[in-house]
């Protein structure tokens, strides 16, 4: 009769102790996430007379690493790493010649059917997050805001007419970037804004008519978390 008991007694114990540590698993969940986003990129602070056309779009994909701060796990930083693709069009028409490239704002009546610069560019957001998470809850609000930097391995002007295709790579565009960023929103889809502190172009990039070009894109679209 005392060795029921016994056994009873450790059997009990030995599944609170379970519980305590499926428990202790449970807080100890993390928000680590792959990113998909898809943007509509504006052109801000455009020399006189420059228009954006067509439809300037982003695409961007990556992995966030979840780094919580409290005990409950619904506040922390996210570190990430991706690839984006970035490309804008308007009537800025880049001309290569033997003395480098000119700048040239085409007028209304010039015919053509694309005109554009593009950049792929490796980004690492860095965000500090807040969400109504829970460790059994996949759908919840966040809002997750802060910096995303990135570094340009590519940057491509190209213009095509009826008549003519030209395409290059463009070295005036600048290779470091960085800007602020906020991301908000219920479950998988959110919104996506994205504010440029830096100048697409390098310092000094001009037009023929000696006007400072110091384009700093405005990025608005909608980003997917999936974990």
């Amino acid at each position: 009769m005392r060795r029921n008991w016994l056994f009873l007694i450790l059997g009990f114990t030995f599944n609170l102790c379970a519980q305590e540590n499926n428990l202790s698993e449970d807080l100890k969940y993390l928000e680590d996430q792959f990113y998909l986003g898809i943007t509509y990129n504006i052109l801000l602070n455009k020399p006189n007379g420059v228009s954006q056309g067509n439809f300037s779009y982003g695409l961007q994909g990556g992995f966030i690493k979840d780094i919580p701060l409290n005990k409950r796990r619904n506040v922390g930083i996210g570190v990430g790493l991706g690839y984006a693709y970035y490309n804008y069009y308007s009537n800025l028409f880049v001309n290569e010649t033997p003395n480098g490239l000119e700048y040239i704002v085409l007028d209304s009546d010039v015919s053509y059917k694309r005109n554009k610069i593009d950049s792929h560019v490796i980004e690492m957001p860095i965000e500090f997050r807040w969400r109504t998470s829970t460790p059994s809850e996949y759908k919840f609000w966040r809002i997750y805001a802060g910096m995303r930097l990135g570094y340009v391995v590519g940057s491509r002007s190209k213009f095509v007419s009826n008549t003519e295709k030209i395409s290059f790579f463009n070295s005036d565009t600048r290779k470091f970037r960085y800007g602020l960023m906020l991301n908000f929103g219920y479950s998988t889809v959110n919104v996506h804004i994205y504010y440029a502190l830096s100048n697409l172009f390098n310092d000094g990039v001009a037009t023929v008519d000696g006007e400072a070009i110091e384009f700093r894109p405005l990025r608005i679209g909608i980003i997917f978390y999936i974990l």
